[in-house]
């Protein structure tokens, strides 16, 4: 811009762009393989974290507090794959052009059970630690409970598979370039 409050012809000029055809100018960087892997490690590591306290936390009934400290790591390590999941949907080019419908209808069932199986995480470690806190040698196993802890320990096993699934497919380099599949799809979605 100049002093008169113009802009001038050549900050408008295209030719400063040097990125591949197709390829917004101010585009944040795709996911780099080095960064990727660094992603990929730490969602692997809070799954495994999750699946440790669904596997032993039962071990720890003795002692209510540290049992309560596993269930929020637990709760926060399923938000925060969340919230991972998440960003790494909003980094693809698939999204940065506006088809964020191809992206939900492709991991709407991911996202949806995150939902659900953090819900049912809260649930379950909120009514074992109202009922076990004074307590924590007594029975405690009612039906119901036993149905949440069921539903919960089932939703968690399709939760890794469709995370790790999940993680593995955002890793695919053409989610982040332009291709001519999805300027088909672009496209259609105009019409």
């Amino acid at each position: 811009m100049n002093c008169s409050g113009r802009i001038k012809a050549d900050t408008l000029d295209p030719s400063w762009n040097h990125n591949p055809a197709g390829r917004p100018a101010f585009a944040p960087e795709s996911l780099q393989a080095s960064n990727y892997l660094l992603v990929l490690v730490v969602q692997l590591s809070l799954l495994s974290l999750d699946l440790f306290v669904n596997s032993f936390s039962e071990l720890l009934r003795d002692e209510p507090a540290r049992q309560l400290v596993l269930f929020v790591m637990q709760d926060l390590a399923i938000l925060f794959n969340v919230i991972i999941i998440l960003l790494m949907l909003f980094n693809t080019y698939v999204f940065q052009v506006g088809l964020v419908a191809i992206l939900l209808e492709r991991f709407r069932a991911l996202l949806m059970l995150s939902a659900l199986y953090l819900t049912s995480s809260i649930i379950l470690h909120a009514w074992f630690m109202n009922l076990r806190w004074l307590k924590p040698n007594r029975y405690i196993w009612t039906d119901s409970l036993q149905a949440l802890f069921l539903f919960q320990r089932t939703a968690s096993v399709w939760y890794y598979y469709l995370y790790k699934r999940t993680a593995e497919y955002l890793g695919d380099p053409r989610l982040y370039e332009d291709s001519p599949w999805l300027r088909e799809v672009f496209a259609r979605s105009r019409q």
